[in-house]
């Protein structure tokens, strides 16, 4: 079964120096945590995502579609990256997600894909 592995850290996580030195050592992480997915066979997509700034959100109300700069949701953290695994069952999912590397205050999503 495919779950996305979403993962949510505090907007400025990685700010100033300390927060960029802090950024090597999480993404080494996540580079040796995709690379032992892909060796089980498991790890189908993943990446990391622009800051929040950089998104463009598309709005649909009552038929018409407004464009607006930056994610919709009003929140302190954003949606930073993600996993898209292929893996038994959802218990194989939580070992993962429990495995994702986050600053402090982070959140890591797990949901299965919709088959239609």
């Amino acid at each position: 079964m495919q779950y996305m592995i979403l993962v949510y850290e505090p907007e400025d996580a990685y700010a100033g120096e300390a927060g960029q030195s802090a950024l090597q050592g999480i993404v080494a992480k996540h580079m040796a945590l995709a690379a032992e997915l892909r060796a089980k066979g498991w790890m189908r997509d993943g990446s990391g995502l622009q800051d929040s700034t950089t998104a463009t959100t598309v709005i649909t109300k009552d038929g018409q579609q407004t464009l607006h700069d930056g994610p919709f949701a009003e929140t302190r953290e954003h949606l930073g990256g993600y996993y898209l695994v292929d893996v038994p069952n959802l218990d194989d999912a939580l070992v993962i997600a429990r495995r994702v590397p986050v600053m402090d205050g982070g959140k890591v999503e797990v949901r299965p894909l919709a088959v239609y």
